[in-house]
This record gives structure tokens, C-alpha cells and sequence, in this order.
């Protein structure tokens, strides 16, 4: 029986429906997603205006094989329920249910009739409680719970009213009624709720308001230029990726939702992202959906926001006629294929979809198969199709992952509003921009190997989902095992997020396309063990491009250059650190020029072309952003990789002062003359057994500045003849540095501990004929 038939013929029978959950009651009910704990049934004759039956039923929730308390304190205060009562007594919601149905038929009423309506106090009771639970737990309602009177709009509508009455005591202040203090029931306000009915029976009020539940999602289109409410929608975040409009149809069961009202959100990659826009019928049943704000889709919580109109029209308007033509055949399920070979026909799809025991047919043939072309004509490898019948949406999705040629595809269901969101994004051309000269020169150059720089449509990567954030490279390689050897050179890529810490993804690139496949096969839903932490993962099989869209789609949005987020992809197996420093140059070579070349100069060499194209300006702003952090970043490594030098700059100047005074070292000038030949050795090449380990010295020290022996005075101020000293260096070349003779020397020192004065002797040296010293290097004394 349809709404209509019931809207015109009288009731006969109402019943008072009164509902009370385990959690909060009146006008917040349900939204603490609580089970229901108790139904009333009253059934009044609605020509006699009479009780006929009356039937209470405590429930048992799930949660009681749990939990010890059950009912909250604001329940047990407002009636005579206690968690004993629930426990000994109480029922199943579904045995509650059909004990109901089968009393109705022994007092000879029909509910299932057209003049049996259900009476509640406001929308929440069948709405927010008993639609949404029967959903969780899989229990078909009956028709005649879709078809109800809201009590306090039909006591408004008596009362010729706009304010409607918010609470059961407000209608009795309207009816000037007396609440009642003695009755049967387990809460008081049913008996209230009774009352009031039989008033307005009494007073002659005819229930015509009726209000219903959807329990289908309706098809739709909607044009971009359709006037839609925005105090309608609202925006789901937190979705299962595989969700599909009827899911959320599911998850708002008991609520309106407008036809064609479930938009799905998609990425810059053309992947759901896990957001959804929802249109519904009026306010009322948009602020009731609000109320279910962090409800479960199994174990996962969804998030409620308000959103506008324009919001839903940028996702599920359209305005591309061939989408309209193709939409409006009348289709039960829309399927989208992805992974399509470029050159795939209409038969082939037909083919696919007929083959094997779940076999199906798409509706209309060939024309009930579009595919998703770019701008240019160009095939994009994805394709949607529809079907009849309710019934040939598992069938077809039962081909998830079978092949057309050697590729396989992959099957979800989709929407209205999918179809046109994707068809338009396909449509646009991409925005040339043209960079200021000034912009372009403060890009900086992004040096990546080639092989990092992937594309094309070879499905040859896997992707890595799920993964534990301080896993590196070696985790990824030992959970892959036998299949590690298929890697890529440098071919594992870590995938960071907009604030530069890891995601929890990886792409692969693999040598074939059959690697991938294989990876892929025999390791999705394996799991890595971590330390102590054991984590599933997720390997799918993609490609290049694949790659790119989902590094694209994940860019952060523009930030200032100094909180700048670092790339999203990381230089595969490349050390991430710094490398060594190189030697120092020897002490009589100069050092190096100075590069001339700026940033700005390099980075104008490198960009060969001068326009840049990008999707639209919101992706060009974000490149702009990533690639001035870049740019920080080469700075902040400069910065660190001088600093470095300059304290080993530091620590060889001190080491060399701390020797020239400790091992009366000196450099003379380099015109001094040979003073002495070096003595014939037995046949060895003599080796200093003092002078040890070889130390850097930095080149500004000895060339610029030469130091000299300051000439040796008498006491008497009489200047002493020149001396030889044999045991030096004969040196015809600039910048050696010759050895002095080491004398005896008492030192004295005081023990502070034994507080005694203790005299220690310097060995004495006794320097070769010849000492060669290279002047590569300085040896101090170990």
C-alpha cells in the first residue's frame, strides 16, 4: 500500500508507541547511540475512543552480557526499571517485535491494514531509536512502523499553532491536562501520552499528518544550476573508502535523504577520500542526523558537520549532457570499472560481465556503458555501467579483480553524483599558468635520480598501506621476502604526510608487471611484526601514474617558506644523511675558488621551459610552497656543512699551536738555503717512531702567515754568530716544517694530594740525521 493510499483513508485503530533507550531520554534520545530497553504498546479504537490493549515489553540489550549496569541513573530515576528487571525479564528486540505482531492478531487487529497508525511522542522514538538499532542488528521492520502520527504536531495543529510542543508536559499544558501520578505503566509519561490522544479523538481531531520513513535511496540527477536548501546538507567524514551511497543510506536509516542525495567526495586522484555530502528532505531531519555525530559504520566513527549548498553542488552537481542522458535510463545499481586497457570497447565490457556463473546484463547494451574520456578524447582507463535490477549489483561486483586481456580490474559500486563528479573533473582542461620571471627564479632545482620520476599507466608498483610509522626500508624489504629481489634499483619510496612524518605508506616499483601482481597476490592482509607491534598490511597492485595521483592528491596547502612541509616522497634507498667531509688540502696548496654561481642562476639553468602547467592554481601555489621548503632546506644543509668546516678549521689551528709549543716546531721561510745534506742510511728509509697519526692542517694557516725563529741574543745583548743547525730539514721546497732538538728538562710539579713536589724529567730526544716530513700532513706526538 502506498503513502497516498494511506494519507486518504481514516484510521481505525492508533496505537501509542512510547520508546526509552538505556542512555538519554527526551529531546536527546538516540544520540548517545544507547540500545532501547523498553517498548509500549496501547492500542485505542479510534471510533469508540477506548483502550483495546495495552502491551509492555522490557528489552534485553546486547550490551547486558557485558556490562553489569545497564540503565542510566536519568532512566531509573524517571521509572520503575532496574537492571535486575532487564536481565530476568527483558527480550530480544526482534522477539519483542513479533510477540507484539502475534498479540495484535489474537484482539483481531490488523495492523498491517491501512486504519492501523503508530502515535509517538515526536520523531526520535522511530527515527533516531528503533530504525537505526533494527538496522544495526539486521531486523526487517514491519510496513506500518514506516507510516506514523507525531503527537506533538498533531496537538500544534489541533491548537492552530506554529510552536510545536517540545516534551509531553508541554502538551498537557496546551490540552490543560493533568499529568497523571498513579498508573500501570513502567513510565509515567505513557499513560500521559494516552491521555492526550484520547482528548483530541474526544474533541473530534482527525490525524492527517503523516509522516513517513524512506527506506530506499531514490536515483537522481542534480544540474548545477538546481536550487537546492542549504539547511539541508551535511558532511560525513570518516567513511570506509569502500562505502557506497546505500552505506550511507544505512547509516542514516530512519532519516529522509533527498533523491540522489549522497555525494561522494573524490580526491585529486580520482579515489574516494572518505567524505560524503548528504542532502536530506528539510532541516528537521538534517538536525536529527547531526545528533549522530561519532556513530559507528562497524568499527569505525563518522564525524557530522553542517555544510552549504554550494559544497554539494561542486561535488554532485553536473551540467554534462551526455552524464544526464546516460543517468536518466532508470538504472537500479551504477557499477564503476577502473583499470581499463586504453583501447577496451563496449563488447568487451558486455563480455565481462556475462561471463562466468554470476553472469549479468547491463542494461540497455551498449549504451548502458560510458567511459570516462579526457578532454581531449584521450581514455582514462575508467568506465561505469548499469544494471536493472537490485539484484545484479552483487553479481557484478563478484568479478572484482578478473582480467580483460592482461589486465584486471577492479569493480565498485557508485552513485549519481560520482559519475557526474568524475565526468566533469575529466572535461577540464588543465590551467597554463605563466610564472613571474622573479617567481621562477626563486624555484629551486629538485635534483631526483630518473628513476624516482615515475609515470605511465604500466601497472608495475605496488602500494604499501597500513604500515607502522617507524618502519623503514629494511622492515619493508624483510616483509616482502622472496619478492624483495623483484625491487627496482633505489625502487622503495616512503610516502610522508603535509607535516613531514611518515605516513604509513610505501611504493614499490617492482621489475615486471607479473612481480607486481604476484607481491601484491600473496601479500595484501599479511602481517609485519614490528618490535612488539603486529600490523596487517595492505599491498595493491598500480601503476606510474597511479603513484603520481596519489602524491599529487596529498600535498598540504600553501604555507608560509619557514613551516614549509618537505617533499612528500623520499629518495628511495639514497642515504638521507649528509655525506663525509672530504680531506682538507694540504697546507701549501691554496684553497679553491669560491663558486659564483647562485641559487637563483641554477635553478634559472635548470628550468628549461618557461611555462609551467599545473590543474589549477590551488596545486601550482602548493608546488611553489614545496619547493621553497625545498630551498630552506638546501640552505639549512649549507649552513651545517660550513659550520662543520669552520670548527675543524678550529680544531686544527689549536692542535698546531698546541705542537709548534710543545715540540718546538717552527716554519721558516721558504728562501731559507739547505743547510745540511742527509747522511747515507744502511739501505731503510728511516721511519719517526714518535711522530704518529696523521692530523688535517687547514691551508690559511701556514702559507699566509709564516713564522720564523726570532735570532738568539747573548745576556749581554751581544748578538750570537750564526749557527748551522745540522739536524734540520735541507727543504727546496716552500712550506716545510722542520724538527728543533728536544733538551733535557726538569719539570716540577706539586702533587696536590700528597702535597709533595714532584720532579719529572722530558726523555731525551735524539733526532736522525734526516727527518722527512711530508708536508701533506702534520704529526703530532702521540
Amino acid at each position: 500500500m502506498s503513502i497516498k493510499e494511506f494519507t486518504m483513508i481514516g484510521p481505525h485503530h492508533v496505537c501509542v508507541l512510547y520508546v526509552a533507550t538505556a542512555g538519554l531520554q527526551g529531546n536527546l534520545m538516540g544520540s548517545d547511540e544507547q540500545e532501547i530497553v523498553l517498548l509500549i504498546y496501547v492500542i485505542i479504537d479510534y471510533v469508540q475512543n477506548k483502550i483495546v490493549g495495552i502491551q509492555q515489553y522490557p528489552i534485553r540489550p546486547l550490551a547486558a552480557d557485558v556490562n553489569e549496569n545497564i540503565l542510566s541513573e536519568q532512566l531509573t530515576s524517571e521509572s520503575v526499571l532496574t537492571d535486575e528487571l532487564i536481565k530476568s525479564s527483558g527480550r530480544l528486540l526482534d522477539s519483542a517485535l513479533l510477540e507484539f505482531e502475534s498479540y495484535c492478531t489474537s484482539i483481531h487487529v490488523d495492523p498491517h491494514s491501512p486504519g492501523f497508525r503508530i502515535i509517538t511522542d515526536g520523531q526520535l522514538p522511530l527515527r533516531q531509536c528503533l530504525h537505526p538499532e533494527a538496522c544495526r542488528k539486521e531486523i526487517d521492520l514491519p510496513f506500518y512502523y514506516t507510516v506514523f502520527h507525531d503527537l506533538r504536531k498533531e496537538v500544534a495543529r489541533f491548537n492552530k499553532t506554529d510552536d510545536v510542543p517540545q516534551s509531553v508536559p508541554d502538551m498537557l499544558n496546551l490540552l490543560e491536562l493533568k499529568p497523571e501520578t498513579e498508573n500501570e505503566f513502567y513510565k509515567r509519561e505513557a499513560k500521559d501520552m494516552v491521555n492526550i490522544v484520547q482528548k483530541l479523538i474526544e474533541e473530534g481531531h482527525r490525524f492527517e499528518a503523516v509522516e513517513t520513513v524512506n527506506l530506499v535511496l531514490e536515483p537522481g540527477i542534480c544540474s548545477k544550476d538546481e536550487d537546492v536548501d542549504g539547511n539541508c546538507i551535511v558532511r560525513a567524514r570518516g567513511l570506509p573508502w569502500q562505502s557506497s551511497d546505500h552505506d550511507i543510506a544505512k547509516f542514516f536509516r530512519g532519516l529522509n535523504v533527498a533523491k540522489g542525495g549522497v555525494a561522494l567526495c573524490l580526491s585529486a586522484g580520482g579515489r574516494r577520500n572518505g567524505e560524503a555530502l548528504i542532502r536530506f528532505v528539510s532541516q528537521e531531519h538534517r538536525d536529527i542526523a547531526l545528533q549522530r555525530h561519532k556513530h559507528h559504520i562497524g568499527t569505525r566513527y563518522i564525524e557530522l558537520y553542517r555544510a552549504t549548498a554550494e559544497d554539494f553542488l561542486s561535488v554532485a552537481g553536473g551540467s554534462n549532457m551526455e552524464a544526464q542522458a546516460f543517468l536518466s535510463r532508470g538504472a537500479a545499481v551504477i557499477v564503476r570499472m577502473r583499470g581499463l586497457p586504453y583501447d577496451c570497447t563496449k563488447e568487451q565490457v558486455l563480455e565481462f560481465f556475462a561471463k562466468g556463473p554470476q553472469s549479468c546484463s547491463v542494461l540497455d547494451g551498449k549504451e548502458g556503458v560510458l567511459f570516462v574520456k579526457k578532454y581531449d578524447g584521450r581514455s582514462t582507463g575508467d568506465a561505469f555501467v548499469l544494471f536493472s535490477q537490485e539484484s545484479d549489483a552483487p553479481k557484478a561486483l563478484s568479478k572484482h579483480r578478473e582480467c580483460i586481456g592482461s589486465r584486471y580490474i577492479e569493480l565498485f559500486r557508485s552513485t549519481t553524483a560520482e559519475v557526474q563528479q568524475v565526468l566533469n573533473r575529466s572535461q577540464q582542461e588543465p590551467i597554463v599558468v605563466e610564472l613571474p620571471a622573479s617567481l621562477v627564479n626563486q624555484l629551486p632545482p629538485i635534483h631526483l635520480p630518473q628513476h624516482l620520476i615515475t609515470s605511465g599507466t604500466k601497472k608495475d608498483c605496488i602500494r604499501l598501506r597500513g604500515l607502522p610509522y617507524e618502519a623503514q626500508v629494511e622492515q619493508i624489504l624483510e616483509f616482502l621476502g622472496d619478492h624483495a629481489k623483484n625491487i627496482m634499483f633505489q625502487g622503495v619510496h616512503m610516502v610522508f604526510n603535509a607535516h613531514g612524518q611518515p605516513s604509513g605508506e610505501a611504493f614499490i616499483q617492482m621489475d615486471s608487471e607479473q612481480s607486481a601482481y604476484n607481491a601484491a597476490q600473496q601479500k595484501h592482509h599479511r602481517y609485519m611484526i614490528f618490535g612488539k607491534k603486529q600490523r596487517y598490511i595492505e599491498v595493491f597492485q598500480c601503476s606510474g601514474e597511479d603513484m603520481n595521483l596519489v602524491l599529487a592528491g596529498g600535498i598540504s596547502a600553501p604555507v608560509s617558506p619557514a613551516k614549509a612541509a618537505p617533499a612528500l616522497l623520499s629518495p628511495g634507498m639514497l642515504p638521507t644523511a649528509l655525506p663525509p667531509l672530504p680531506p682538507l688540502p694540504p697546507t701549501n696548496v691554496p684553497p679553491p675558488p669560491t663558486p659564483q654561481t647562485s641559487v637563483a642562476q641554477v635553478t634559472q639553468n635548470v628550468m628549461t621551459a618557461p611555462h609551467l602547467s599545473w590543474e589549477n592554481q590551488t596545486f601550482l601555489a602548493q608546488q611553489q610552497a614545496q619547493m621553497i621548503a625545498h630551498q630552506n632546506l638546501l640552505v639549512r644543509q649549507s649552513q651545517a656543512h660550513a659550520q662543520a668546516q669552520a670548527q675543524a678549521q678550529a680544531q686544527n689551528e689549536m692542535i698546531l699551536m698546541n705542537q709548534l709549543y710543545n715540540n718546538g716546531l717552527a716554519v721558516f721561510n721558504q728562501n731559507i738555503s739547505a743547510v745540511t745534506q742527509a747522511p747515507a742510511t744502511s739501505g731503510a728509509i728511516y721511519q719517526n717512531q714518535v711522530l704518529k697519526s696523521p692530523v688535517p692542517i687547514m691551508h690559511q694557516i701556514l702559507p699566509q702567515q709564516q713564522l720564523f725563529l726570532a735570532p738568539r741574543v747573548t745576556p749581554l745583548g751581544i748578538p750570537r754568530p750564526t749557527v748551522a743547525y745540522p739536524h734540520l730539514i735541507s727543504t727546496p721546497s716552500p712550506g716545510v716544517v722542520p724538527v728543533l732538538p728536544q733538551t733535557p728538562t726538569t719539570v716540577k710539579r706539586k702533587n696536590s694530594i700528597l702535597d709533595q713536589t714532584v720532579t719529572a724529567k722530558r726523555p731525551r730526544f735524539q733526532p736522525p740525521t734526516v727527518v722527512p716530513v711530508s708536508y701533506n700532513y702534520y704529526y703530532p706526538n702521540a
